[in-house]
């Protein structure tokens, strides 16, 4: 189906299903119960796992395939994100122009970055996205701040032309996909349970899907192929004659026109874009998104992707009081002690929670947490497999005993 085997298309259903009923199966427990704290069904954050999900998915198509690694992706994010609401504040609030805008603008500006970059390969090609990125941070903080406003953020106001939409009279426009409000949000009440289905999610999700289908679609190609090649064994591909940096440039490109599609799509949710979006950290947060999924798999950056902002959203919300509340049930000095042992890593310590954990599956599971989903998998079938043998062998006993 859609030109992709059999395992790639049931791949394909089971992330669009996850995708699609994510508003349910993020919101688990009831609404106002103790482990409501752990739902992530909420707009904002469910936008934030398919936006970076995307991010992650075009880096691993850079770094999971080649074999470059980047620390300056998040240039392209930030690209993306201001041309968006430049196209806002210009044309009109239609996320579908902003979109076009951003993925376009990212591609030129990694062409350009690319071009450069690549003529150097391992650490050298990474200082040099590194210092590509800063600079452009540097100059969106400082320099460039008749485009990007600085500091401050580039923002909208009652002022812009926006020439298809004409001027705003009752207040800020929002951003809306042919008259549907992205922030247009319908709450389903079930007993204690309530489910958000978001119209901007739906977008996001969308474009996730037609993100990863494309995706695969490189992974399966001969073009995934030669850059499969060009991370095992370049040198030896350059001493055949082929030129190989076509094939790099290409996928840099993508990479980050992939980038800017995610940048876009944060100034489509929320029309803000600001020079934090360039800085270092971001980029640092791509890669770790990557490698704990799974760099080089199809699904592994989305599940990455989501790890780290559940963690970043949900888990950074626990405090000391909802601690007390888990453990009160135990004696009171026990209980103090607890929390206390517990206190650095939640709150603003979850930095430090999730840098074990990467530690953890970077030690014990090198291939993220696709290969420990592998592991179990192959962990059950080993158990089904020891079990018929045994049912077998008990059969085999009963009929020479009769």
């Amino acid at each position: 189906m859609l030109g992709l085997e059999r395992r790639d298309t049931l791949l394909l259903i089971a992330v669009a299903v996850i995708t699609l009923f994510a508003p349910i199966i993020l919101n688990p427990f009831p609404t106002g119960s103790a482990l409501a704290q752990f739902n992530a069904g909420y707009p904002d954050l469910m936008q934030r796992f398919v936006i970076f999900g995307i991010f992650a998915i075009g880096f691993n198509i850079l770094f999971g395939l080649t074999g470059y690694l980047s620390f300056g992706h998040a240039a392209f994010l930030g690209i993306g994100s201001y041309s968006a609401v430049w196209m806002f504040k210009l044309l009109s609030m239609n996320v579908l122009p902003a979109i076009l805008l951003s993925v376009i603008m990212a591609g030129l500006f990694a062409l350009v970055i690319g071009f450069v970059s690549l003529r150097r390969s391992g650490i050298y090609f990474s200082i040099l996205t590194l210092a590509f990125a800063q600079m452009s941070y540097n100059l969106a903080y400082s320099v460039l701040t008749p485009i990007t406003n600085g500091e401050t953020g580039l923002q909208l106001t009652l002022s812009d032309p926006r020439i298809l939409d004409g001027a705003s009279t009752g207040g800020l426009p929002v951003t809306s996909l042919f008259g549907a409000e992205m922030r247009d949000t319908t709450t389903l009440f079930v007993g204690p349970w309530s489910w958000d289905f978001s119209v901007g999610y739906y977008f996001c999700a969308v474009l996730l899907l037609v993100a990863f289908y494309i995706s695969v679609r490189i992974f399966r190609s001969p073009f995934g192929m030669m850059l499969r090649a060009v991370k095992s064994n370049q040198q030896r591909m350059n001493y055949t004659g082929l030129n190989t940096r076509p094939y790099t440039l290409a996928a840099f490109v993508i990479s980050g026109m992939y980038a800017g599609l995610a940048g876009g799509l944060l100034a489509a949710m929320d029309p803000l874009a600001g020079a934090d979006r360039m800085q270092w950290t971001a980029s640092g947060e791509v890669v770790l998104m990557t490698i704990l999924g799974g760099a080089g798999t199809l699904i592994g950056p989305v599940l990455g992707a989501g790890f780290i902002k559940y963690f970043e959203n949900i888990f950074s919300k626990i405090n000391d009081g909802i601690l007390h509340q888990w453990f009160a049930f135990m004696p009171d000095g026990l209980e103090n002690v607890i929390v206390a042992v517990l206190h650095p890593f939640i709150g603003k310590g979850w930095h430090l929670t999730l840098g074990l954990m990467f530690m953890l599956v970077v030690i014990f599971l090198p291939g993220g947490l696709v290969e420990g989903a592998q592991r179990t998998g192959r962990l059950f079938r080993r158990r089904d497999r020891n079990a018929d043998h045994m049912e077998s062998d008990a059969a085999r006993q009963r009929a020479a005993a009769e």
